[in-house]
């Protein structure tokens, strides 16, 4: 599994594309499309169209919340917060071999997520970031590691968890010492997807 996860940006259809097709560019192998609030229509048109560019750059593409849509374009699979469609009903309607990544903000979450079908968990915020509405509370780097200690103290093998929520470059070293798998980035790519390369470099 990649290491590195882009997560779409953009207030239009147009800017959404373009900003996908930039991170392709820029070489990110991982796209989470994500457009909350977007007309239906539109979103269905995006997904499609990221599927497809996707699927020229050999990169995976998954869907944020709609599992129905993420079936419909037989996209790679899904994200799903904790409000969203549950791991189980989305593992019926998309079968075992697509992507379901889960959402957790707690130790609670987290375990609530390994008794889940889920192939890894985005765990976050790391801190503040304004491209989410309704932001959990900020966990920190402390945040990640009680959560991380927790899981050893019950000696359960750390899944792969993905930071995310305002992640940047340099937060990378610490986060993998406190046993981080990856990170799910948004602005810093969208706004320079040419650091894409040393995120890449910096995570192998």
């Amino acid at each position: 599994m990649e290491k590195l996860q882009y997560i779409s940006q953009g207030f239009t259809k147009a800017e959404q594309e373009i900003n996908i097709k930039k991170a392709l560019d820029g070489g990110i192998k991982w796209i989470q499309v994500r457009w909350k609030n977007a007309p239906e229509y539109e979103f269905i048109r995006l997904c499609e169209n990221s599927k497809k560019l996707c699927a020229d750059n050999r990169s995976v593409c998954i869907i944020n919340d709609y599992v129905q849509i993420a079936k419909d374009i037989d996209a790679d699979g899904v994200h799903l917060g904790l409000k969203d469609t549950s791991i189980d009903i989305a593992r019926q309607i998309l079968g075992e071999n697509k992507i379901i990544g889960g959402t957790a903000n707690s130790i609670s979450d987290v375990l609530q997520r390994m008794n889940e079908s889920c192939d890894y968990i985005g765990l976050g915020p790391l801190r503040f970031t304004s491209t989410k509405e309704q932001l959990s509370p900020i966990l920190g780097f402390e945040g990640y590691q009680k959560i991380i200690q927790t899981l050893k103290e019950k000696s359960l093998a750390i899944p792969k968890i993905f930071a995310i929520g305002g992640v940047v470059l340099e937060d990378i070293p610490l986060l993998q010492q406190i046993g981080i798998y990856g990170v799910a980035v948004s602005g810093q790519i969208t706004n320079q997807p040419s650091i894409t390369k040393e995120f890449k470099t910096v995570l192998q």
